[in-house]
């Protein structure tokens, strides 16, 4: 779809896509094999921006990565989404576009997170 080919051209992510050597196959155990140093299968949610579309690629193209994860999950989004009806003014206005990128949408999502935990649910 045009916001895709858009975003993701633009920060690179389609050429290095393109330029990799490491199958989905092989970036699915890689995966795996990464996370089962630090938590046990099924006890950990996915969580991030928008992550049902994350959790669709991972069934389609990952299934045993997306079965790793706990079936439920966090979106922040759901949370900014509620933040914008019940408490406006607790809303965070993010600074510059974000890259993107898996990582630096990672860290995005954890600093949004820790914001609406404290601005929103006042945990």
């Amino acid at each position: 779809d045009e916001w895709n080919t858009e975003h993701h051209g633009n920060s690179g992510l389609v050429q290095r896509v393109k330029d990799s050597e490491i199958s989905t196959k092989q970036a699915e155990i890689q995966t795996l094999d990464f996370l089962e140093k630090y938590v046990n299968p099924s006890a950990s949610p996915m969580c991030g921006n928008t992550i049902c579309q994350d959790r669709r690629f991972l069934y389609n193209y990952m299934p045993k990565l997306e079965e790793f994860f706990h079936y439920r999950h966090i979106d922040v989004s759901t949370l900014k989404e509620l933040a914008v009806r019940w408490k406006p003014e607790s809303v965070m206005v993010r600074e510059g576009e974000s890259a993107h990128l898996a990582l630096s949408d990672i860290h995005d999502s954890i600093k949004e997170l820790k914001h609406y935990r404290e601005a929103f649910i006042d945990v």
